[in-house]
């Protein structure tokens, strides 16, 4: 049985993000460190996007960056200048590349495309039992979901972030490669929050993808006919489906972190790294990794590595009342994008801003539903949640 002082169980954004910065930190070089993933991570499988200034550390594979942002509803459509921020676009199939390339000069990290099967903690060590062998480890970085586990309990509201995007080449020159649509909530709603996310790579190319935040899936077709009754509607006649994408995202303030303990820590999804209330993962990840190298620098118990903070809150707070009212979240988003100062929501959503600045955002919300879902979450909190 082959020994290691890390393991991680997947090599997903979080867990590839994670060794590339302990590499560049140069503070582990002594450390052994093995990757465990079914998949060779050789495909575009996802895109991510994130607001920044400047990202020096991933700014070498944007493939696509966007001053203007759009947001859309039935009645308005709004044009939000992000100075002196961008919208950033990084394909996974380039974040894989660069990542793995680094990790593949160091003679202590090896990477094994193998499916993880059981993870067993013992006192001082654990083991991780993949499909051909065995391997030990002093810790374990875990970032493989274990979905049962959300799914079925109660305490804590759990949506999924669920859709599917194509990439297209048009005849006609159609997009405007200058800015991105956001959030477009002028598609049928049916009773959940649904919208159309656009891309503009150029004039004649995009990514446009159907988005829902609800409880359940849809049927492939049903994604697939509303892309094309949106692209109908824009006017395109002629196009070609160039690549798909797909993919489910939970959205939940689930205690993740309840399941770490001294060796084992709960990383990305599996860790509670995606944003809550809206699925982010790569803004979020970037920041949850740094600060992981930096701890593990200084302390080795993985059960101090969580916090919670106010954000935490703020999160369950709006994904409770889209669990109960699921079809009003056309009017909570219209309620922040529409009214001045957008800008303000994207620090927001980044995690950045003041109490004073949070109260702005709260107040621009619709007021009677979110004071009666403080209320409701107050009386859970203090009679049936205990953290």
């Amino acid at each position: 049985m082959k020994h290691y002082n890390y393991i991680f169980a997947g090599a997903g954004l979080s867990a590839l993000m994670t060794v590339y910065k302990m590499v560049k930190s140069g503070k582990f070089s002594g450390k052994t460190i093995l990757l465990l993933d079914e998949n060779p991570k050789k495909t575009n499988d996802r895109t991510w996007c994130f607001w920044e200034e400047k990202n020096e550390t991933w700014d070498e594979i944007v493939t696509k960056k966007w001053n203007l942002a759009l947001y859309a509803d039935p009645t308005r459509l709004v044009e939000i200048d992000l100075a002196p921020k961008k919208y950033n676009q990084i394909r996974s199939v380039d974040f894989y590349n660069f990542v793995l390339d680094e990790i593949s000069k160091q003679d202590n990290i090896t990477f094994e495309n193998q499916k993880v099967l059981e993870v067993e903690e013992f006192e001082n060590h654990i083991t991780v039992q993949t499909n051909s062998e065995i391997f030990s480890c002093d810790q374990l970085f875990n970032s493989i979901l274990n979905p049962f586990e959300v799914e079925t309990q109660t305490r804590y509201p759990l949506l999924k972030q669920h859709f599917i995007g194509w990439f297209i080449q048009t005849e006609q020159e159609i997009f405007n490669p200058e800015q991105a649509m956001f959030m477009d909530f002028s598609v049928e709603q049916k009773g959940n929050t649904r919208f159309m996310y656009v891309l503009p790579k150029s004039k004649t190319e995009a990514l446009l993808e159907y988005t829902l935040f609800s409880h359940s899936h849809l049927e492939t077709s049903e994604y697939e006919s509303e892309i094309e009754l949106y692209i109908q509607k824009l006017g395109i006649t002629n196009y070609k489906i160039v690549e798909k994408e797909r993919g489910s995202i939970p959205m939940t303030c689930f205690p993740f972190w309840k399941n770490n303990t001294k060796r084992l820590l709960n990383i990305g999804s599996a860790g509670g790294w995606t944003k809550a209330s809206t699925g982010y993962t790569f803004k979020n990840a970037d920041k949850k990794s740094t600060q992981l190298v930096n701890f593990l620098q200084t302390k080795a118990d993985f059960k101090q590595f969580h916090k919670i903070n106010k954000f935490w809150f703020y999160d369950l707070l709006l994904l409770d009342i889209l669990f109960k009212k699921n079809e009003i979240g056309a009017t909570i988003f219209s309620a922040l994008f529409t009214k001045p100062n957008p800008q303000l929501n994207f620090k927001f959503l980044d995690e950045e801003t003041s109490f004073w600045e949070d109260l702005q955002i709260i107040w621009k919300c619709p007021k009677v539903l979110f004071i009666k879902g403080l209320f409701g979450l107050i009386f859970r909190f203090l009679f049936f949640i205990k953290l």
